[in-house]
């Protein structure tokens, strides 16, 4: 009899407990609902720019260009690529709602040869904190 009455009130404790923390989840993902409402979104036009064929030692240059979708200011803190022969420049003023930008971003082929996946990570005040961007395309031998 023992066994069962504290079987039932271990029982008992354990779906408080559980319902207790699904309500404490909600309010989380309330809050968090909340949060997303009021943040900068950094909308692109494209996310990936080919720049076909170019021979080695060109400089290709490309402007991704994107909205503030969101409802607070954007700032951009930071853009580094995957290698040190990509620059991207930002604004390092802050885009207001509905307002346009563009990442300036210059390749270096110099030394490179066949098939490049440059991937540009930008860093802002948006929810994910970073959003990435490509270029991509084919560095061949100069004759």
């Amino acid at each position: 009899m023992k066994k069962l009455l504290l079987g039932l009130l271990t029982a008992g404790i354990l779906l408080t407990a559980c319902n207790a923390n699904k309500t404490g989840n909600n309010s989380a993902d309330s809050a968090q609902t909340a949060s997303n409402a009021s943040t900068a979104v950094m909308k692109f036009e494209k996310e990936t720019h080919d720049f076909g064929k170019i021979k080695a030692g060109d400089l290709v240059t490309y402007d991704f260009k994107f909205t503030n979708a969101g409802k607070a200011p954007l700032i951009i803190t930071d853009a580094v690529a995957t290698c040190g022969c990509t620059k991207p420049e930002y604004s390092k003023t802050p885009i207001k709602p509905g307002e346009s930008s563009s990442i300036h971003v210059t390749f270096n082929s110099a030394g490179k040869v066949g098939l490049q996946d440059k991937q540009i990570t930008i860093t802002a005040n948006t929810n994910p904190a970073q959003n990435r961007v490509h270029l991509i395309g084919e560095v061949t031998l100069t004759k």
